[in-house]
């Protein structure tokens, strides 16, 4: 668990101060680190001698019932008929085409003729790589 803040009161300077970080190594080795007031430079042996300064607890002005309602304004649906969505969608690295209509389309336009792509194959087993499909003897 982390300390409340860097702010400190001090024993030694008897002021509220911040507290300095500084790692403590051994060769290249991070091995602990070293505690300090910024202002006197004081050294506290561990983190539970440390006398954090703990800020006064912010006084509660709202409560869960001052939230105002969520509103959604869609259900979710707006995107069903989109291009990206449809039978007749294609995206290479050079255009984005309908198939029906034989023209460049975006993946966000919408038009009547809307097909829905079938669903995909369930996940429980994968389709095989290309190429390693079984070959059916001839004749």
């Amino acid at each position: 668990m982390s300390p409340p803040g860097p702010e400190i009161h001090c024993p030694a300077c008897n002021r509220d101060t911040l507290l300095l970080r500084r790692p403590v190594y051994e060769g290249f080795r991070k091995t602990g680190e070293s505690l300090a007031c910024a202002g006197c430079g004081h050294a506290f042996a561990t983190e539970a001698d440390v006398p954090f300064v703990g800020g006064p607890a912010r006084p509660a002005v709202f409560t869960e019932a001052d939230r105002p309602p969520v509103i959604r304004a869609f259900d979710g649906r707006e995107t069903e008929r989109l291009c990206r969505h449809c039978a007749h969608y294609t995206v290479n690295p050079f255009r984005q085409w309908c198939g029906r209509r034989r023209r460049d389309v975006e993946a966000t336009d919408t038009c009547e003729a809307f097909t829905a792509r079938p669903a995909p194959p369930p996940d429980d087993e994968p389709p095989a790589p290309p190429g390693t499909e079984k070959k059916q003897p001839l004749g």
